[in-house]
């Protein structure tokens, strides 16, 4: 319940409604915008909000809706509802191209089964009539025009009206030419007259022409005749066009007949389409405000973050102005929000947004707030705005505010949230302001929730100890003397007003002289809410520099993270080489002293000779020279021999693989069902005897297909989109591996759905340089050609 009735209107939720109004495609889903109204039942608020939270992300992150047209199809069904009555050919027409709309959406839905269940409900045991359809295709072609075939007789008609034309052109010309000939013809050629093909004449040869005089010029000298010839083939002409006339009505008329049965489902169809229609246009809506879906609460209560005004926010974005966001919240402890500051400085406009932002959640739109906010379901909404004074009612300003607290305080609940901008102004503030805190009182003891603005300090003083209210303030930059338009929530704020006088140029003596007529304890308390906002900004100011600190501090301890993982991996990465190293030192080192020692038993212990090989043990030794042999030519005749089929160790593992492709120094190998290619040279052949059997079932599966056989084309027209994207990417493995330059998939035309889904899936890959359609005469963008870089 929304009370009084022009509270809509004042906080803008008529504005609201004609935004989304003009968004809409029909009349029939403007009609439905006029409808949306304030609701307090949570099923239904969640269904409307879930519908239009899908219907945007349809368009922000899917395929646009295949929607066409949309016409008032239920004004046409009730015209063919009636006995005798008949559709004309662009009535049926329109019905035949909003029922094209209908299948073509709940086909996309039916593609995304699942994806969109709360729009999938507005066509729930919808049927699909394709009869409909058939009859109308029998009738009237694509361009909304009756079928020259649609009977036989209409179809002898036409061929007969086409003769009779050619028949009375071909005399017309052959009078004309004549008429030319010995020039009795006027300026000009060939004219239509009521109708009819004509002959410009002079008038002094008009009886030289038999025929019909039709009209004449305006200075006489001109007459327009009809040859007799021409004028009874004309006449069979008029009689063919009545005829064929009549024959059309027969056949609107006998399909308006067939269509007569469908009249109810009909409706079902225009019932949809006016749903989509309301739908779509609150989800453009939202993506023009920003807006999300907030958490919807079952109990009353109230948590925005970062809301924000969606018409003040239209206006600036037109405008290049940035909207100050709004964070505000009302639950058990802080049910009564009591805001002040100083004037212009924001506080209605915050309290219309929370106004306006909780009517738009229960009217089932989106708002331009993050989407962790919550609100929650209110049975009432009361606001006193703006000056409601009646002359018919004999009520002053003062007097329309207290008729509005004398509702309030009757009919408050705790399911009830109330707005009151200005609270107790329009009277002797010395009187205002003590009626105002009772009524305050009143409303805080029913339990009820709110948002209220005032100047009075017997009301802030009043919020500051009772339970269940508190204070908030607008920020006020008091050096600037300028607004900030930020709420915070806890303080009472000042009203600024010598402050701003001063500014505005008001004198000193003017504003000296104000002073001293106040009270000194309102003078302490003004001056104690300035001192309050200076602290307040002092502090906000040295928290906005604190966080900037805390963020780069953030920064700079991801940035030595990151690096220390890069010189852990480093260090892992140098640790691994030195022992590869130090052990194929060791190795050679072990072979110099097995050769030494191999010396110094083949010259029989020679001392010479000992001493020399074990100096030429220590020199090496000490001077590092000690290098990795260079392949004997036993091994390199190996790597040469290598062939498909053969198995060989990989590099740095014991690992055995076997050979599928060669190609120049490189090898394509095998391990089970992965796949590698490196370099001839790395790898060591091995026997196949000395392979065991469990690592060759393993390394020999699922491989049988070779760059000889592989085709450089992939047929997946009629799989739904996953399967065939994972054939694709089966597909696209291969045709790297073989190094393919390019290759086709063959996907078909159909609604062009597969096509999208497949060239964006292609574009994730690095090694796809660019997908063009093949050509017209060989199946134009039903097939995409893939190459590769």
């Amino acid at each position: 319940m929304i009370y009084p009735h022009n509270s809509l209107h004042k906080l803008g939720f008529d504005d609201i409604k004609t935004s989304i109004k003009n968004l809409c495609m029909s009349e029939m889903g403007r009609g439905m915008v006029d409808k949306i109204q304030f609701m307090s039942q949570y099923d239904q608020i969640n269904k409307f909000l879930r519908q239009t939270s899908e219907f945007k992300n349809i368009i922000e992150n899917d395929q646009p809706l295949p929607i066409q047209s949309f016409y008032d199809i239920k004004r046409l069904a009730e015209k063919a509802k009636l006995e005798g009555a008949f559709l004309n050919e662009e009535e049926v027409f329109q019905i035949y191209v909003s029922l094209q709309t209908v299948f073509a959406v709940i086909r996309y839905f039916e593609e995304r089964n699942g994806l969109y269940p709360n729009l999938e409900a507005l066509f729930e045991h919808l049927p699909i009539e394709k009869d409909i359809i058939r009859h109308i295709e029998a009738v009237i072609d694509p361009k909304g025009k009756m079928k020259p075939n649609a009977s036989r007789l209409l179809a002898d008609i036409t061929t007969a009206i086409a003769k009779a034309e050619q028949e009375a052109l071909r005399k017309i010309d052959q009078i004309y030419k004549n008429a030319q000939t010995n020039n009795w013809v006027a300026d000009g050629s060939l004219t239509v007259r009521d109708g009819r093909i004509c002959i410009p004449i002079l008038a002094e040869n008009k009886r030289k022409v038999k025929g019909f005089v039709h009209d004449e010029s305006a200075s006489g000298q001109t007459v327009y005749i009809e040859p007799e010839e021409v004028f009874t083939l004309n006449n069979k002409i008029r009689d063919l066009e009545f005829e064929k006339r009549r024959e059309v009505v027969r056949i609107l008329t006998e399909l308006t007949n067939q269509l007569r049965p469908y009249v109810p489902i009909i409706f079902s169809y225009h019932s949809f389409l006016t749903k989509l229609d309301f739908v779509r246009a609150k989800a453009l809506f939202a993506i023009q405000t920003d807006a999300e879906m907030p958490v919807l609460m079952k109990e009353a209560r109230l948590k925005l973050i970062n809301a924000k005004h969606p018409l003040l926010l239209l206006s600036h974005k037109e405008s290049g102005k940035s909207v100050v966001p709004l964070n505000v919240h009302l639950d058990e402890k802080v049910r009564i929000l009591l805001v002040s500051g100083p004037n212009a400085g924001g506080k209605s406009v915050a309290m219309k947004t929370v106004g306006l932002l909780q009517i738009m959640t229960q009217a089932g739109l989106l708002i331009p707030a993050d989407a962790e906010s919550e609100v929650g379901i209110f049975k009432q909404l009361f606001a006193d705005i703006g000056d409601d004074q009646s002359i018919e009612s004999d009520l002053s300003t003062y007097s329309a505010h207290l008729s509005k607290m004398k509702y309030f305080t009757e009919h408050t609940s705790a399911k009830t949230l109330i707005l009151i901008d200005e609270f107790g102004t329009g009277t002797d503030p010395l009187f205002g302001g003590p009626i105002a805190e009772a009524v305050l009182e009143q409303l805080n003891q029913k339990r009820c929730f709110g948002m209220i603005t005032t100047h009075y300090s017997n009301l802030k003083l009043f919020a500051n100890s009772a339970e269940g209210l508190e204070n908030a303030s607008m920020i006020f930059d008091n050096e600037k003397l300028q607004p900030m338009y930020m709420l915070e929530m806890g303080k009472p704020g000042s009203s600024y007003a010598f402050e701003i006088a001063q500014k505005i140029g008001l004198s000193k003596h003017l504003i000296d002289l104000a002073k001293s007529k106040i009270s000194v304890q309102q003078r302490k308390i003004d001056t104690l809410l300035v001192d309050l906002e200076r602290d307040k900004k002092d502090v906000f100011d040295a928290k906005l520099a604190l966080d900037k600190q805390q963020r780069k501090y953030q920064s700079l301890l991801e940035e030595n993270e990151k690096l220390k993982a890069f010189y852990d991996e480093n260090k892992r990465n140098l640790i691994r080489e030195a022992k590869t190293e130090a052990q194929q030192i060791i190795k050679d080192a072990n072979k110099l002293v097995e050769n030494t020692i191999a010396g110094i038993k083949e010259s029989k212990a020679d001392k010479t000779t000992t001493q020399e090989l074990r100096a030429n043990l220590n020199t090496a030794l000490k001077a590092n020279e000690i290098k990795p042999q260079a392949p004997t030519k036993q091994q390199q005749k190996e790597v040469e021999d290598i062939e498909v089929g053969d198995w060989v160790k990989m590099p740095d593992s014991e690992n055995l693989v076997q050979v599928l492709e060669i190609a120049k120094d490189n090898l394509i190998v095998a391990f089970g069902e992965l796949r590698s290619v490196v370099k001839k040279k790395k790898v060591v052949k091995v026997s196949n005897k000395s392979v065991p059997k469990a690592v060759k079932r393993f390394g020999t599966s699922g491989y049988t297909e070779s760059s000889a056989s592989f085709s450089a084309e992939i047929d997946v027209r009629g799989k739904r989109g996953e399967d065939a994207l994972g054939e694709i990417e089966r597909y696209f493995d291969r045709a790297v591996m073989f190094g393919f330059p390019s290759f086709k998939v063959i996907h078909g035309k159909g609604d062009g759905i597969l096509r999208k889904l497949i060239r964006n899936y292609l574009k994730a890959y690095p090694q796809v340089a660019k997908m063009e359609d093949e050509h017209v005469d060989r199946g134009g963008d039903g097939i995409t050609y893939v190459y590769l870089s």
